[in-house]
């Protein structure tokens, strides 16, 4: 308990969004490797090195951090996905843009985005649950927007463009299953070499 209560005195300079994000960030991490139920206030408060009153300064509860983390991942990444789209680039293009910053989304928020893809499915909280599902049907219907551009522009053959996104978006979200960042490809790399090989096949031409 006295090395907890050093780090907390330790701590402590860090201005109000600091510590927010602190402890989103540590509680991501803790919710996506031990579960909801497995993370107390008190786990949260010591990886964070602070004490837990600090941590009930800037939220009322466990649920309200959770909903914070969960809720804001999935907007969060269509945001960060639509702004990275490139401007004037051919529509192909901008497919593979939203891939490779699908890459980088779950590269540099990965705990986020495992805490988040679990409440996905199961959180019981169905205003939650709806909100999610709005940000996540606005991320769909890019792709399937860029899709679409792409077979109007004759870059694509016509095909099922539902069918299409739900390939794609399923090469990209069970990276977390697997990815290992301290191993081989980055994960926009990876993004980047799912585009080819979804885009331009795996048989050999000729």
């Amino acid at each position: 308990m006295a090395r907890a209560a050093v780090k907390a005195q330790a701590a402590e300079p860090l201005d109000g969004a600091e510590r927010i994000l602190q402890i989103l960030s540590e509680s991501a991490r803790l919710f996506a490797t031990t579960g909801y139920d497995g993370t107390s206030m008190r786990d949260i408060a010591e990886a964070c090195g602070i004490s837990k009153s600090l941590l009930y300064h800037h939220f009322k509860d466990k649920d309200e951090i959770y909903a914070r983390i969960t809720l804001g991942s999935t907007r969060e990444l269509y945001q960060f996905v639509f702004d990275r789209l490139p401007e004037g680039a051919r529509p192909i293009e901008r497919i593979r843009g939203f891939m490779v910053a699908t890459g980088e989304y779950f590269q540099r928020y990965r705990w986020a985005w495992v805490a988040s893809t679990t409440a996905f499915w199961n959180d019981p909280e169905q205003r939650r649950q709806k909100e999610r599902m709005m940000w996540r049907d606005r991320y769909e219907n890019l792709l399937r927007g860029l899709i679409q551009a792409a077979i109007e522009a004759g870059e694509l053959r016509p095909l099922d463009v539902p069918l299409a996104g739900r390939l794609i978006l399923s090469s990209l979200n069970w990276m977390h299953r697997w990815y290992k960042p301290e191993k081989g490809m980055s994960a926009p790399q990876i993004a980047d070499a799912y585009f080819d090989m979804i885009l331009n096949g795996l048989k050999v031409e000729g």
